[in-house]
């Protein structure tokens, strides 16, 4: 939504200026820009349009609109044709100068690493939603059922488990869980790297909420080349030749989207970056969150306290003397309480996709 709300902010910025500054050519220019914009949004969102494409497209649709009313004035409008011819010869005279090529340079900077944060984020979402759904297997489910529930058919109510006793259930159980550790670690310190990769220059915000003002320079650097643009158009094109037709005033209605601005407040603390940053570090807090899930629910509700009698699946005892094993599905060959078969396919499959999205 922040993405979305920003893109949109971004287009009211550039109607804005052709409205204010170039009234004349507003409401042909209000096309392109959001045209543009949708481009912008496709890509952000994951379509695959090229930046270099949208870019170029949208000044070699804006020439013909800035040379009909700022290189070449006239009564009426120029033909279609014509307008096509100029589409065409864009690139090659240069009207713009340089900006659309910086432009192209910023947004392919800016948009790229955004997206790839935004299919980070679903992937993300997509791993805590899969691993909150698994199905636990018949073998963990005794072994769950005996820790949790055998004392109490000798009156054990208020016995709890030993804490090896609770580990090796536990981590029996999670055992899956603890093979997506690894790659959970890389894929959060992956969004950290490219989140402070994001900001600056480069930054989707400041590149976005600027472009106004590259597209004033294109059009201010047209006007001054004008005669020399005029000299060139014709040498392609021939003189314009125009349509008894006159372009409407500027429509942009200015008030319409003051919601969405009032919402995207651009007060410090809450840019995109700012945000960005305050997600990271609530991230960071669960890093070891997989591989270390055993472990905290038997230190913190499972089982008992150290030096406490308690009950090792069988009786209750002062400690418990079996073997402890590790996390993960290897070390579970050894386990005493649960068996453990390979990993699941379903875990499998989204290692696969943390690997790809850090690899990305």
């Amino acid at each position: 939504e922040t993405f979305e709300m920003l893109i949109r902010l971004a287009e009211n910025y550039t109607t804005t200026l052709f409205c204010n500054a170039y009234r004349n050519m507003a409401a042909e220019a209000t096309t392109r820009v959001q045209e543009f914009f949708t481009d912008v949004g496709l890509f952000i969102f994951s379509t695959d349009v090229s930046t270099e494409e949208f870019v170029n497209r949208f000044f070699d649709t804006l020439f013909p609109v800035v040379y009909n009313h700022v290189i070449n004035p006239g009564l009426t409008d120029i033909s279609l044709e014509y307008a096509e011819c100029l589409r065409m010869v864009r690139r090659a005279i240069r009207p713009f100068g340089n900006v659309p090529k910086k432009a192209m340079g910023q947004m392919g900077r800016s948009l790229l690493p955004s997206r790839t944060f935004l299919q980070a984020l679903n992937l993300g979402i997509e791993v805590i939603n899969t691993t909150d759904h698994l199905h636990f297997s018949k073998d963990c489910s005794r072994a769950l059922l005996r820790m949790q529930y055998c004392p109490h058919c000798q009156g054990l109510t208020l016995s709890k488990p030993c804490m090896g006793y609770c580990l090796n259930v536990m981590r029996g159980c999670l055992a899956n869980m603890a093979e997506v550790d690894l790659h959970w670690r890389g894929y959060i310190q992956s969004l950290e790297e490219l989140s402070s990769a994001m900001s600056g220059t480069y930054d989707i915000e400041h590149v976005l909420l600027n472009f106004h003002s590259l597209v004033n320079d294109a059009l201010v650097q047209a006007r001054i080349n004008g005669p020399e643009l005029s000299e060139q158009v014709n040498k392609v094109c021939g003189p314009p030749v125009r349509k008894p037709t006159q372009s409407p005033a500027c429509s942009f209605d200015q008030n319409k989207d003051n919601q969405g601005l009032k919402m995207f407040s651009r007060d410090n603390e809450e840019t995109l970056a700012n945000r960005r940053k305050e997600f990271i570090s609530h991230l960071r807090l669960y890093r070891a969150f997989y591989g270390g899930m055993a472990d905290q629910l038997c230190g913190n509700e499972l089982a008992a306290a150290d030096g406490l009698p308690c009950w090792n699946g069988e009786d209750v005892v002062r400690s418990y003397t079996r073997r402890v094993v590790g996390s993960g599905i290897k070390a579970q060959s050894a386990n005493p309480e649960v068996k453990v078969k390979g990993t699941d396919p379903v875990i499998s499959q989204i290692i696969d996709k943390l690997k790809h999205v850090i690899q990305v």
